[in-house]
């Protein structure tokens, strides 16, 4: 039977087959000498030996542990795959008719199967392999969340080793009378369900321990029912019925009806916080019903903690119902649907079973690896052959039949004009992908957002372009002041000269910025002005817009439903072929993939002729029904088209394609315009961010300006303040002037003991110094003005900047640098063509500041305290 597994939720696993004892090792040695000779036994003595411990191992009661004992299992099945291939075991007087498999049913113990067919023995070894990968899921620690993986894992592989047997072995092993109901094709199949339902509960019991969404969950818990449920099915019907305990059907009925209601628990979660009551209430009576039905006819033999968990999730139903319901009457007041009316729960499947293929493969398997004649293999590849070609040819056959009634189908408009006429209206795959791209993106009703977004960049860069105007004015301002106070002794180059080229890459600036308007206004036009043919992109389905075909509105017989009707059923006939010649061409394959004469290959006494003959016979009777089909296809085919004639010319079907074509192209001429514009909305838009970063590079590098003229103003100040109070030194007489350095100087000469400054505040309009700084010693000066000797002697130096830069480079463009090509320059027209570049934006010039790594790159926003006003877009605030 099965035993119940130690955690909360409780499983099954299964047990292992019994047999009795058997000696292998002396027929098959037997063989060996009459067929082959002695010295060949004694050649293969040691894979004699290896089949007899292996046969030894299965009669023993497993006392290794299941991992060895599952090896064990997958050798001894590679190990009689080789053997069937070599050995005839049957009862025939020429073939090892000594030889009797006994196997005992696991579910009936008094009930076996004898057979002279080593399938039996085949079969009994899968069905053990899965009741150890069973057992090996059972015994983890399913209280982790590790446990539980591996578990899952482990009854992946159990579903793996039952459906192999299902497709593989089970009907082989189930010729005669003597069988057993647990290796029958159904058995394995409700054993290969029963597992995927317990791997997908361990799957289910993770994800609820991840914390994952309650809609996830439903899904997944539904899928759990949905295992249970065909395990369930399989349990219900012949040959299964009555073969299991009562506890057997009440554990996987109970699990079934639990596994629904948690998904529509988990579901009506997610339907409350969507505020859909009324289905929450649908779903929740749901669950309390089947809960209900379930332990009214299967709680007698089920196990107490199932049937306390189905009480636990009973209460939490019943609680969110008495919520929903109480929510329904005082606030939402919906009708609630019937539950018969509500669509099937989603469901999501986590697991599959393994395939066995690999792990059983048997080809590369060296026991016995002497036995094989080469006549044997020579012939086997000649009759491989001859089965080829009967496929490929038949293959071709059946391909050609549906390419032609898909060309005769497309050539008559079929079947689109009967699903027109039913209004399932379908678009051209490759058009309705490019409209479903166009709608993602928000289609032209979206337009006015990106519009708005093209608005703000643009009044961030003109406040950028005003504050950096502002900053170079105010100095401007200052510095005419000091020099019309203090009049010649003001020696300082004026402003305007230094900040050229500042004030021509802002004047610039500003000209593509006029431009950049004037491209926006078109676009807004342009929006403007196709608004009403992109509008038809907003239809949602897009389907919609298609025009319909309907009945004439008058008719002299009223014959137009008999006429689609004969259409209608023709064509349902037609696709009944198309399915048939499908699985026509996979009775085909599977008929070669089972088809292995190996072993009366090598035990044949006549010609190999004539046994191709016999065994390729039996793909006459499929190429017989694939004959008969293309005849029946060719046939319907005239018929339909006759019939389409009549349905046509009923229906004035060119008028309706007319119409329809119309409809196509004006679909593609708005999505053509929509990419258009869409695309120049995305030019604007990396225009403005590119010009964004450059107006702030060139505002940084104003800033610096102004912060070097404020420190060289201070130290003027002071010098001009002790010269009118007489406190000159006598080493500055005969100077000109102050010391500008030029600004293709990398340093100045170095000043050091610095006199301690007049105090700013009796100096009118001056500028008061900034708090102290940390200055490093040696640390050079910022470089921007001509070289002069210093008014306070050589050994004297200038005070270094108050922030720390290496190695710098000038604040500014000196005035003599030579200006880059005109096709770099962002003078150039903004706007050059309506379909050609949106803006000719060139590749930024680095600041010289930012080359030496000392400034951050400027973020997509006004500094403070130029904030976006809060009823616009924060788009651009990062």
């Amino acid at each position: 039977m099965a035993s119940p597994s130690s955690s909360a939720n409780v499983m099954l696993a299964i047990f292992e087959k019994k047999t009795v004892s058997l000696d292998l090792y002396r027929p098959l040695r037997n063989y060996i000498v009459f067929n082959y000779s002695e010295r060949e036994a004694q050649n293969l003595e040691d894979d004699l030996q290896t089949i007899k411990q292996y046969r030894s191992e299965i009669e023993r009661v497993p006392a290794d542990s299941l991992p060895a004992r599952r090896d064990m299992l997958q050798n001894y099945y590679k190990a009689l795959c080789a053997v069937e291939s070599r050995f005839p075991i049957s009862p025939d007087k020429d073939h090892i008719n000594s030889v009797y498999f006994t196997w005992y049913d696991t579910f009936k113990t008094k009930q076996k199967a004898v057979q002279q067919n080593i399938h039996l023995e085949k079969a009994a070894v899968l069905f053990n392999l899965g009741a150890v990968h069973s057992q090996m899921g059972l015994s983890l620690d399913r209280s982790a969340v590790e446990g539980r993986r591996q578990a899952s894992h482990s009854f992946i592989a159990a579903a793996g080793a039952f459906a192999f047997l299902r497709d593989n072995v089970a009907m082989k092993a189930s010729m005669g009378t003597s069988t057993t109901v647990d290796m029958s094709v159904e058995c394995a199949g409700m054993l290969e369900r029963l597992m995927l339902a317990q791997a997908q509960e361990c799957v289910f019991e993770n994800t609820i321990a991840k914390g994952s969404t309650p809609g996830v969950c439903a899904k997944i818990s539904r899928q759990v029912g949905i295992y249970y449920e065909e395990a369930l099915a399989a349990l219900n019907v012949a040959p299964l019925t009555y073969h299991f305990d009562k506890g057997w059907l009440a554990h996987v009925q109970l699990k079934a009806a639990l596994f629904y209601a948690e998904a529509c628990y988990r579901y009506g979660m997610e339907l409350h916080e969507k505020e859909e009551i009324a289905e929450e209430i649908a779903r929740l009576k749901s669950g309390i019903s089947a809960l209900s039905e379930a332990k009214k006819t299967s709680s007698k033999g089920a196990a107490q903690q199932l049937l306390d968990a189905i009480n636990k999730l009973d209460a939490n139903l019943n609680q969110n119902l008495a919520r929903a319901v109480k929510e329904n009457d005082r606030v939402y007041l919906m009708r609630v649907p019937q539950a018969s009316s509500l669509p099937p729960l989603p469901a999501f499947a986590m697991v599959k079973p393994m395939p066995m293929n690999d792990v059983l493969d048997a080809s590369k398997e060296k026991m016995f690896a002497s036995l094989v004649p080469d006549n044997s293999a020579k012939a086997l590849s000649r009759y491989t052959e001859m089965v080829d070609d009967v496929i490929r040819v038949q293959a071709e056959r059946l391909q050609q039949g549906s390419e032609l009634a898909r060309v005769k189908l497309k050539e008559m408009d079929l079947p689109d004009s009967i699903l027109a006429l039913e209004g399932n209206l379908t678009l051209p795959m490759a058009l309705k992908e490019e409209v479903d791209a166009v709608q993602i993106c928000g289609g032209p009703a979206g337009l006015e957002a990106e519009l708005q977004q093209l608005n703000d960049l643009k009044r961030v860069n003109q406040e950028l372009l005003i504050q950096t105007e502002e900053l170079l004015q105010k100095e401007a301002t200052e510095d005419a002041q000091f020099r019309s106070q203090f009049g010649t002794r003001w020696t300082r180059p004026q402003s305007s000269t230094l900040t050229k080229n500042l004030q021509d890459r802002l004047n610039r600036f500003a000209g593509n910025l006029k431009q950049a308007a004037e491209s926006d206004t078109r676009i807004e036009r342009s929006v403007r002005d196709h608004a009403a043919l992109m509008s038809i992109l907003d239809r949602r389905p897009i389907e919609s817009a298609l025009p319909t075909l309907a009945k004439p509105i008058m008719s002299l017989d009223a014959n137009e439903d008999a006429i689609a009707g004969a259409l209608k059923q023709s064509l349902r006939q037609l696709e009944g072929l198309g399915a048939q010649r499908a699985g026509l061409e996979d009775m085909l394959k599977e008929m070669k993939r089972k088809d292995d004469i190996l072993p009366k290959l090598m035990t044949s006494t006549g010609s190999h002729e004539d046994l191709f003959g016999k065994e390729i016979a039996k793909y006459d009777h499929i190429c017989e029904e694939i004959s008969k089909n293309l005849e029946a296809q060719e046939q319907l085919l005239l018929q339909i088209q006759a019939q389409n004639v009549d349905f046509a010319s009923t229906f004035n079907l060119e008028d309706y394609k007319a119409s329809r074509e119309r409809t196509y192209k004006q679909i593609e001429a708005a999505i053509s315009k929509y990419q258009e514009i869409k695309e120049n909305i995305n030019e604007g838009l990396k225009f403005y961010v590119t010009l964004q970063d450059a107006i702030t590079n060139v505002k940084q590098q104003g800033s610096d300006f102004v912060m070097t003229r404020n420190m060289q103003c201070r130290e003027m100040m002071d010098d001009v303040q002790r010269q009118m109070s007489g406190l000159s030194f006598q080493e500055n007489k005969g100077s000109n002037g102050y010391n500008y350095p030029s600004a293709a100087q990398s340093h100045q000469v170095p000043r050091s003991n610095p006199q301690p400054p007049a105090d700013p505040a009796n100096i009118p309009n001056a500028v008061r110094p900034p708090a102290p700084t940390y200055q490093p010693p040696h640390q050079p000066a910022m470089p921007g003005y001509t070289q002069n000797p210093p008014p306070y002697g050589a050994p004297q130096q200038q005070p270094p900047p108050p922030y720390n830069l290496q190695a710098p480079g000038p604040p500014y463009p000196p005035q003599h640098q030579q200006q880059p090509p005109p096709s770099h320059e962002y003078g150039q027209p903004a706007y050059p063509g309506w379909r050609g570049p949106y803006y000719n934006v060139p590749p930024q010039q680095p600041a010289p500041l930012q080359q030496q790594g000392s400034m951050p790159r400027p973020p997509y926003t006004v500094p403070s305290p130029y904030h976006l006003p809060p009823h616009q877009s924060g788009y651009y605030q990062q």
